[in-house]
């Protein structure tokens, strides 16, 4: 299950990405309503929890605009608000459900897998890519039935561009995924590690099933390979 994590306040959202971590293949974790929206418009994700009160944009406002543009993950309210209007205001935003503050780590799980559970379209467990598959439950990936093997950060690289099968990664997106705005890495480390997951994804003879946009980053090939 991929989450993002919308909550600025550092203590509390430190430790739920923490314990969601344990849970869940991976959490984005940010600290702003601009930056929630931005995130969720660009990658996929199968939950989002929003802090109401974030700074920048609230997490009402940020919900209201991703309902608005078609965006699908499931949606929980974190808020400290209880007041009955409150949650009505909350969900009729296009929230799935709310938890108020302070809350039991359990019951946050519980809330996650019964809006899971409600959702249309089962969470996804597999992702297919011509004759490539990445099941998300185990990180195994194989193509034509063979196991691939690779690296933490190759696996993330390859589930980002999988599960962003519509659009352009941008290298700066990359960068921040893959190492973090503070880590130091050279310009060249993407395109090595592209490289080398290539190496061991591609089928000889065939053509790549990650393409290079030049100047602006990197995507996955959708045409029969």
């Amino acid at each position: 299950m991929n989450i993002l994590l919308a909550e600025d306040d550092v203590r509390l959202g430190k430790l739920v990405a923490h314990l969601l971590q344990k849970e869940f293949n991976r959490v984005d974790w940010v600290k702003n309503g601009r930056d929630a929206y931005d995130n969720a418009c660009i990658l996929t994700y199968d939950l989002i929890i929003l802090d109401w009160m974030l700074p920048g944009q609230d997490g009402l406002t940020v919900c209201k605009r991703l309902r608005q543009k078609g965006i699908q993950s499931g949606i929980l309210f974190v808020t400290a608000k209880d007041a009955n209007q409150d949650i009505i205001s909350g969900l009729d935003s296009g929230a799935d459900d709310y938890i108020v503050k302070p809350f039991e780590f359990n019951e946050l799980l519980a809330r996650l897998r019964a809006i899971s559970r409600r959702k249309e379209k089962p969470l996804e467990e597999i992702i297919s890519l011509a004759d490539l598959t990445l099941n998300l439950n185990t990180h195994v990936i194989k193509r034509n039935n063979t196991t691939i093997e690779l690296s933490k950060k190759e696996y993330h690289l390859l589930e980002l561009l999988m599960r962003n099968q519509n659009q352009i990664m941008t290298r700066e997106l990359l960068f921040e995924k893959l190492w973090g705005f503070e880590t130091e890495v050279s310009d060249n480390a993407l395109d090595a590690m592209v490289k080398l997951v290539r190496k061991k994804i591609d089928v000889p003879g065939k053509p790549s099933l990650i393409q290079n946009v030049r100047g602006i980053g990197y995507k996955v090939r959708h045409s029969n390979v």
